[in-house]
């Protein structure tokens, strides 16, 4: 057996060896990509979603619709009685509280005029002041001191008519004191007793019945507020009795479609329920607007031009017996002449009495309010003219006769402006007493309806919820 022949060439040799090379770092190679993970959902979220998800059944459904009842139901008594109970309290106000103070800033006013007029009436009868007058005068002064406790009792604090009342509790001691020095020097026959007369009037017409006119105006724009808060309609109250309304009857419809039941007990009774409140509420403020607009209209309105013309009546009163007092020592220049300062001013008050009184008159709707406004006309009448005539005595130098014409006895001007007060006060009581018919009826109409509405509306949502459970209980 032949064999090849071997190759005589010889094996490769083998080169130096290479230095071992480490692998390069390169891009890390990103993993498989996967879903990214869901959101966390919030508790609302889940919430809604778990909602939805029950609505889609009819228990679920009816569950729903039996919350947002009984959440409708139960607003509306609750806004019916938050409102309700907001104008009952401004009527309350009214009744007891505002226009009380406002009669008696009036009268504060009042008792201040007069006990001027009557300290003027005393002193010019001299020493042979009558014990009546005196005790006029004093009488005014303790209204007019208690008036401004009581006011002062039902003062905001810090308000301005607080500061009012300190500053008119401060004028009248100063006042008083006048007054009395007055009256010292004139029994002992010293002319500056008129001075000091003229002073304290000058006091009491420039300093403290503005203040006084100032509270009372204060008193008045109080009780225009508590009426503007007692009138207005509850249009959120009557929003919310409607809608509620609706949606009960869209719920019975809904159950009569799918039932063929006609009633729905529960439902029936919410819908009662909610219909009583809605009734009362409309109808008993429909009453207590009608009645609180009436007490304004033919009370308050009456009431302020009847105390408007009293207040001219006694500042007429008191500048013509100053007149007499001043003797022209006092004068006032207008349109280039020269007039005596109290005879111009008892014109500018007769005016505006006057004036006062054929609005009182035409205000008046019932014989009990005219007659005494028409009587007041009458005396008006005649004491202009006993006035003219003393008037006329005194620019005559006749100034005995001008005085008994003034502060004499019967057919003095005195006589006629006593019957002037008197039958404007008897006018003034007799609007107080239709004021307090008026707004107390307007006031019994609220009463009631605040806890009321509260308590039907709850039956009213029970009603509801019961009439949906009954449903409820059918799929169990």
């Amino acid at each position: 057996m032949t064999h090849p022949p071997k190759s005589s060439a010889a094996p490769p040799q083998a080169g130096p060896a290479l230095p071992a090379v480490p692998p390069q770092p390169g891009p890390p190679v990103p993993a498989p990509a996967g879903p990214p993970p869901a959101p966390r959902r919030t508790a609302f979220a889940e919430g809604a979603e778990r909602l939805r998800a029950a609505a889609t059944t009819e228990p679920g459904r009816l569950r729903v619709i039996g919350a947002v009842l009984a959440l409708l139901v139960v607003a509306f008594g609750a806004v019916t009685a938050w409102q309700t109970s907001e104008r009952a309290a401004a009527a309350d106000d009214v009744l007891h509280r505002s226009q009380p103070l406002s009669s008696g800033a009036a009268g504060i006013y009042r008792s201040l005029a007069d006990a001027n007029t009557a300290a003027s009436s005393g002193f010019l009868a001299g020493g042979q002041e009558s014990a009546a007058s005196r005790d006029r005068y004093e009488k005014d002064i303790r209204a007019a001191a208690g008036g401004l406790v009581t006011a002062a009792a039902n003062a905001e604090p810090g308000s301005s008519s607080e500061a009012t009342i300190a500053r008119l509790n401060r004028l009248l001691p100063e006042y008083k004191g006048l007054i009395e020095r007055a009256r010292t020097y004139n029994r002992q026959g010293y002319p500056v007793g008129g001075a000091y007369l003229r002073y304290a009037n000058e006091k009491m017409q420039q300093e403290m019945l503005p203040a006084a006119e100032d509270l009372y105006t204060k008193e008045n724009q109080r009780l225009d507020a508590d009426y503007a808060d007692a009138t207005p309609y509850p249009w959120a109250a009557i929003a919310l009795g409607v809608l509620a309304l609706a949606a009960l009857g869209w719920a019975q419809h809904r159950t009569y479609r799918r039932t063929n039941r006609v009633l729905n007990h529960g439902l029936v009774a919410g819908t009662a329920a909610t219909t009583v409140v809605l009734l009362w509420l409309v109808i008993g403020h429909a009453v207590a607007r009608t009645e609180l607009n009436g007490s304004y209209d033919h009370g308050i309105r009456s009431l302020k031009v009847l105390h408007d013309a009293r207040i001219a009546s006694l500042k007429a009163r008191g500048n013509e017996n100053l007149s007499l007092v001043a003797r022209g020592a006092e004068t006032v220049t207008v349109g280039g002449q020269t007039y005596d300062a109290y005879y111009y001013d008892f014109d500018k008050d007769m005016n505006v009495l006057g004036r006062g009184l054929t609005e009182a008159a035409g205000l008046a709707d019932d014989q009990a309010g005219t007659k005494p406004v028409a009587a007041a006309r009458g005396n008006m009448a005649v004491w202009k003219r006993l006035h003219a005539t003393a008037r006329g005595e005194d620019e005559n130098g006749n100034y005995q006769q001008a005085l008994d014409l003034v502060i004499g006895g019967k057919g003095a001007t005195g006589e006629c402006f006593d019957s002037v007060d008197s039958n404007l006060a008897r006018a003034i009581d007799h609007e107080q007493t239709e004021f307090r018919q008026a707004a107390g009826s307007g006031l019994d109409a609220m009463t009631g309806l605040t806890l009321g509405a509260a308590v039907l509306a709850v039956l009213g949502a029970a009603g509801a919820v019961a009439g949906i459970g009954r449903r409820l209980s059918e799929y169990r």
